[in-house]
């Protein structure tokens, strides 16, 4: 990640060139889509997980992204020597740990047992948000290994990231933007375009473009709110407002055509994976990989 001197309370580390240009899974056989497949499924399981966990947006958020760290880079993690869930669940407890919304091991480990237990498309078709059934749980000496796993792969997942875990959200941001572009002076549409623009920066942590690591929280909140207020309707200045807040036009277009592709993305994933479940163990992602490269000999052969 690119170093910013001192913590800042406006401004991400962001990924370099090099990180973007290969990670240590690629170089370790997984093909990039296959990655992309999983970084996505691990981001919508963590916001499963913490859905269920009553826990805010913003430590989601926060846990999502330093898992995107973690995978990133020829220096980060290996899908081929972590298990993917057992990262989702270390950077979630992480997370939340020094939060007044602290969860216990057993309290993560148990949500996402659960939630890979379900079929492919469950996740976001059921209603995550009822409270977990007290009848599942894991047993005593399932959990004190999953415990032990999850102690080990938080620790892991600290020294990859070399201890730094503070990261900035684009949320308070937006807010300040919108009252700074007098929107809520509209009344109930105000509310609307707020809602609209925090729906896409939550949208946006599920991008294949790793948009929370390869840009500011300032140009995050500002495309976000360009978007929303066509979405609603609601008219913003006719001048270039978004360089008030230090973003020019064209990284405002870029942006915007990534927040818009990630529905579509979304949709293609399910689609692909309907009848399988995404890889998320090292044995699975083993497999999966195995099965590719048969399928791709087998014209050959005949």
């Amino acid at each position: 990640m690119a170093p910013i001197a001192g913590i800042s309370h406006l401004l991400n580390p962001l990924a370099t060139s090099l990180q973007l240009e290969t990670s240590a899974s690629q170089l370790d056989g997984v093909p990039k889509d296959l990655e992309d497949t999983i970084r996505f499924e691990t981001a919508r399981l963590t916001q499963a997980a913490g859905i269920l966990l009553r826990l805010p947006q913003e430590i989601i958020a926060q846990s999502i992204i330093l898992l995107q760290r973690f995978w990133l880079g020829p220096d980060g993690g290996s899908l081929l020597e972590h298990d993917a869930k057992d990262v989702a669940a270390a950077c979630l407890f992480l997370t939340a740990k020094p939060s007044a919304n602290a969860k216990t091991p057993r309290q993560i480990l148990t949500t996402f047992a659960y939630l890979s237990s379900m079929q492919p498309g469950q996740i976001s078709s059921t209603t995550i948000e009822d409270k977990l059934s007290s009848s599942w749980r894991l047993s005593d000496g399932e959990y004190e290994i999953a415990r032990s796993t999850l102690y080990d792969v938080e620790a892991h997942v600290l020294r990859a990231l070399g201890f730094q875990t503070h990261v900035v959200l684009p949320y308070t941001l937006c807010i300040n933007y919108l009252q700074a572009l007098d929107v809520f002076k509209t009344g109930a549409a105000g509310s609307l375009v707020a809602k609209a623009a925090f729906a896409r920066l939550n949208s946006a942590l599920l991008s294949p473009q790793l948009l929370y690591l390869t840009h500011q929280p300032s140009a995050l909140a500002t495309a976000s709110i360009y978007l929303a207020a066509r979405e609603t309707d609601v008219k913003l200045p006719e001048v270039e407002w978004w360089e008030v807040f230090d973003v020019d036009r064209e990284e405002l277009g870029f942006l915007i055509v990534a927040l818009l592709s990630v529905n579509s993305y979304a949709v293609e994933v399910t689609r692909n994976w309907a009848t399988r479940k995404v890889p998320m163990s090292v044995d699975e992602v083993q497999a999966d990989i195995e099965r590719h490269q048969m399928l791709e000999s087998e014209p050959s052969k005949q």
